[in-house]
């Protein structure tokens, strides 16, 4: 269904625009669809009419087709700003213009337009860094974004500091009757113990980047609140995982994705809005997305982690609170098992 219903839409191709738009200059998009399928699909004529049409479509957004084998194509994008101009005059899509450039178009409808070319980020994906090494941006890729590179440093300090600290806390001792930090001769928590994670509050993604440098097997999405700064494209461009999104909304993905979810700063952030949702509302949606046994990391105020805290008895998590060396405080929470009564 999902299929036919792009084909039919093939037309307008306003599909292949917006897989443009999020494309790095000399990305990759890969195909699969009976459409291009030339030994049985295409022998009708109807199709092999929507097929040319494909075919020209991604011609004019300077897509070079790479590979064609059974259903799948493989295009790349031009890296080339200068592919666009050498078109046939009229051609379409057009480039969008100024106030149609948008570099997070959050609920916007989608530009039949081509975006991006007058971006900075304009970087060919071929002259970039390669991964890992591209999660730490250099000084010149710094300032694309206005971020001094002093700033980016002491962050990516602070997040490894940070992380030896949660890493450390991660255990049921911590809400025993005799709470106590794990000390050397309690076992360490396995690399591997989390998997999924969910950052509720990414700033410039130095959470996940402190997570995979000390050798954390996770997976990270980084989510940037639509209440605060958009460091969104710097995440994308470090080579992590990201969204935008409004937290007082449903997240879109399925009960129990997350093995941990962290916020830093997201309570104070949220408060600082007027007629909102409540902090009931967003602690309900975390335990939505958080299996058994998930941890929950929350790093803010004293009077934002106490009132956090008294939230946490209403869910029936397992919390402490852990004092810093700052005016922060640290909440650490699991989420119990809760097993159903036999009858």
């Amino acid at each position: 269904m999902a299929h036919r219903i792009f084909v039919a839409r093939v037309r307008d191709g306003i599909f292949l625009v917006e897989v443009d738009r999020v494309l790095k200059p000399g990305g990759y998009f890969v195909w699969t669809s009976p459409l291009t399928n030339t030994q049985g699909f295409l022998r009708n004529k109807e199709n092999q009419k929507r097929w040319n049409l494909v075919q020209n479509f991604a011609e004019n957004l300077c897509w070079e087709m790479m590979s064609q084998q059974d259903e799948t194509v493989v295009w790349r994008k031009t890296s080339k700003k200068s592919c666009y101009s050498s078109r046939k005059p009229g051609s379409s899509p057009s480039i969008c213009g100024k106030g149609q450039e948008v570099e997070s178009p959050y609920y916007r409808p989608l530009e039949a337009c081509i975006a991006g070319t007058r971006s900075r980020r304009w970087i060919p994906l071929q002259a970039k860094s390669t991964w890992p090494s591209r999660s730490n941006l250099n000084k010149s890729e710094l300032a694309i974004y206005g971020l001094p590179s002093e700033e980016f440093a002491a962050d990516a300090e602070n997040w490894k500091r940070a992380v030896a600290n949660y890493w450390s806390l991660l255990s049921p001792l911590i809400f025993s009757d005799h709470p106590k930090r794990p000390g050397d001769e309690d076992p360490s928590p396995p690399y591997n113990m989390v998997r999924n994670v969910l950052d509720m509050n990414a700033n410039f993604g130095g959470f996940n980047n402190a997570l995979l440098e000390s050798g954390k097997s996770v997976w990270v999405m980084n989510v940037v609140p639509t209440t605060g700064p958009n460091y969104l494209p710097l995440i994308l461009d470090r080579g992590f995982v990201g969204v935008l999104h409004d937290w007082c909304e449903a997240f879109p993905t399925y009960p129990r994705t997350y093995d941990m979810v962290h916020a830093a700063g997201l309570l104070s952030l949220e408060a600082e809005q007027k007629h909102r949702c409540t902090m009931l509302d967003i602690f309900t949606e975390i335990d939505r997305l958080l299996r058994p046994e998930g941890w929950v990391i929350i790093r803010d105020t004293t009077p934002l982690v106490e009132s956090a805290r008294a939230l946490t008895t209403r869910l029936r998590w397992d919390a402490r609170v852990i004092e810093l060396d700052s005016d922060e405080r640290l909440l650490i929470c699991q989420k119990p098992i809760f097993k159903r009564q036999a009858s």
